[in-house]
């Protein structure tokens, strides 16, 4: 099992910008590809991005351009950069390590944290 740990989130204001971390436990952190889901009032858990082991970087349609996943494997810790934020991106959002399947489904990532809101106002 791995502890995954969310920070960054707050309010802000239409066009504004937020940096959210997860910081991982464990010595394997490296080998597991990461995700980061939301999910706002009323709605299903979506996928928001996702990272590979290698690096390899995976958006929603709804984000791309605008937020960017990273990860600094000797923190143990992923990144979400976003930008330009809409009130629609309002939401939970959650970090995931993947354990196997695809990238864009929840049921592809075996932990989860316990989620930081983000508030994006009008």
């Amino acid at each position: 099992q791995v502890q995954l740990v969310e920070s960054g989130g707050g309010l802000v204001q239409t066009g504004g910008s937020l940096r959210l971390s997860c910081a991982a436990s464990g010595r394997t952190f490296s080998s597991y590809a990461m995700g980061w889901f939301r999910q706002a009032p009323g709605k299903e858990r979506e996928f928001v991005a996702a990272i590979s082991s290698g690096g390899s970087t995976y958006y929603a349609d709804s984000v791309k351009g605008r937020f960017t996943i990273s990860r600094d494997n000797a923190e143990n810790t992923v990144y979400l950069q976003m930008n330009s934020l809409k009130p629609e991106d309002t939401a939970v959002y959650y970090c995931a390590a993947h354990y196997s399947g695809s990238y864009y489904r929840a049921p592809s990532y075996g932990d989860w944290g316990q989620g930081t809101q983000v508030t994006v106002s009008s």
